[in-house]
């Protein structure tokens, strides 16, 4: 995260002792010269209300945990916590809350994006900025959800606040009431998320391109409706047939085979695979060649596990609708086991159950609706029609936010098992082909093996791992602040250092670090040193083409 020394915020003091008193009954200020916190509550907004407004003292508020986010481990510095509802529409109802300093502002403000279908403001994600000075904000994406997503049956704009609007108003009202606490605007305004967030990162990128000066979008859910047939199609791989299930035991089978078959690619042998995308690997290499024995895969089991790592096509057309998964960490814990095959069968992962909700609730609005339903093509149809435009983040015309000054980091871990990594190249790539070369505004960073949005067996990106740091806090090691640099000073990243723990445990110290390189470039092993030291690699384009 971004350390940056605090910078003098003063209003001017009133002059006439009459309007000095209409002021302070109104908008009271401190002595600093701030207005004060709890006067916030009385700040008029534009299509939003602010519910409340207060001092939170230093070390006194501890944010809960999120599912994928651990509380961060630090205390929070004093700051002044407001909440407040935005009501673009009728039926809108934006729950939002906005994180200011007491002291120690360093000018910037950064709003923090959601995770899965949202529902619920990320409190730990907002802590992260708030330790390192910056003002936060982040939203609940206009709805409060459990586990089903009916809240959007018959409730189009929720689903639009959802899909777009619900970032953007949180946007504008943090930066007023900011304004009104420290009497000036933020002098940087960043948003940084992953997984839906990354979605959200881009999507401001398209839609608003002047909300945010600098967007840090990780493993975003581009093609949100394609990325939940995901879910219903590897179910429907796994499910086929009673022999077609890969239990968690037999994960490991898949990933010594690739890792066996692709670990040498960049010059080290090092139980790791640098980038997928050259990686020819066949799961029928491992298929049993009688019983089922631990160490080999059944015929059914090698079919499952190739539509798995297989792209979804359309029947008809053979048109790719979306890219399937990676080879070489399906066993790792928070991958496969969690995502895709669960831990036991029918269940499986959580890919089948997000694809339940989108579908049953969203899609057909039908309590009848499961994976074995699915009809690819026309489910497919359905969704892009009633939902493309809305919750997608695909589209490649990028031009608005280059003109406006406007720098993006992307990045993914190549053994992403939520969400398939290919889509943020294939993103990339159309943006490419759209706009030309990138690299002055827009640099995507793969990071192999990790997983989704931090952590796996190997080393993993920094900047918004919830609470997790790396070692050593600068723009070549912490990609918030090598987004930061690259606004504040035009220093566009070369690369990016990876770091990965003992155990994935800080506290046990550093196991490894590496070069994560834009994309298309790699990391390739100089071929002397340790292999899990990043300064024995370089970045350069890779030396062959994947086999199709």
């Amino acid at each position: 995260m971004l350390f940056v020394q605090e910078e003098s915020v003063n209003r001017r003091i009133p002059l006439c002792i009459c309007l000095a008193l209409i002021v302070a009954a109104i908008l009271p200020v401190t002595t600093s010269g701030q207005t004060s916190c709890e006067a916030l509550a009385n700040l008029t907004l534009t299509r939003a209300t602010i519910t409340s407004a207060a001092s939170v003292a230093a070390g006194s508020y501890k944010p809960p945990a999120a599912p994928g986010l651990a509380a961060p481990t630090k205390e929070l510095p004093a700051f002044c916590r407001v909440a407040g509802i935005a009501k673009p529409t009728s039926d809108s109802e934006i729950h939002f809350e906005v994180w200011l300093p007491a002291s120690g502002w360093n000018g910037k403000f950064e709003q923090v994006g959601n995770g899965g279908f949202a529902g619920m403001i990320p409190l730990s994600a907002m802590a992260e900025p708030l330790l390192h000075g910056y003002a936060a904000a982040a939203t609940d994406d206009g709805h409060v959800s459990g586990p089903d997503q009916t809240w959007a049956i018959g409730h189009p704009e929720k689903v639009a606040d959802f899909g777009y609007r619900a970032v953007h108003e949180t946007s504008v009202q943090a930066k007023a009431i900011l304004r009104a606490f420290y009497g000036k605007d933020a002098r940087r305004n960043y948003f940084v998320g992953c997984s839906e967030g990354g979605r959200e990162g881009l999507t401001e990128a398209q839609r608003y391109p002047k909300d945010f000066e600098g967007i840090v979008a990780g493993a975003p859910a581009i093609h949100w409706d394609a990325l939940q047939l995901r879910g219903a199609w590897d179910a429907l791989a796994l499910l086929e047939t009673p022999a077609s299930y890969i239990p968690p035991v037999k994960l490991p089978v898949l990933q010594n085979a690739a890792i066996a078959a692709c670990d040498a690619m960049d010059g080290a042998k090092d139980g790791f695979i640098e980038n997928p995308e050259l990686c020819r690997f066949h799961p029928a290499v491992v298929e049993c060649k009688g019983g089922d024995p631990s160490n080999c895969l059944t015929a059914a089991q090698v079919q499952a596990a190739e539509k798995i790592y297989g792209p979804m096509k359309n029947s008809r057309t053979g048109a790719v609708i979306g890219p399937g998964f990676s080879p070489g960490v399906e066993a790792f814990p928070a991958n496969w086991p969690v995502w895709i095959t669960g831990r036991s069968a029918p269940q499986l992962g959580i890919g089948k159950l997000f694809a339940v909700f989108f579908f049953r609730d969203l899609v057909f609005e039908d309590p009848k609706w499961d994976v074995q339903s699915l009809n690819l093509e026309r489910d497919i149809e359905q969704a892009d029609r009633k939902f493309g435009a809305i919750l997608n983040s695909d589209d490649p015309n990028l031009r608005a936010f280059k003109a406006g000054g406007g720098k993006l980091i992307q990045y993914h871990g190549w053994g992403d098992a939520a969400i398939p990594p290919q889509g943020s190249v294939d993103y990339f790539r159309s943006v490419q082909k759209a706009m030309g070369n990138t690299k002055s505004f827009y640099r995507l960073f793969m990071v192999p093996t990790m997983s989704h949005c931090a952590g796996g067996p190997g080393a993993t990106i920094f900047g918004n791992a919830g609470g997790l740091e790396p070692p050593q806090q600068d723009a070549d090691h912490d990609v918030v602040l090598a987004l930061d640099r690259w606004v504040e000073k035009g220093v566009a990243p070369d690369r990016i250092i990876a770091t990965g723990f003992v155990d994935n445990s800080p506290a046990k110290g550093v196991a490894m670090t590496h070069p994560l390189c834009p994309y298309p470039q790699v990391a390739r092993y100089k071929g002397t040193g340790d292999t899990k030291d990043a300064a024995n690699f370089v970045c350069e384009a890779p030396r062959a083409k994947r086999k199709k």
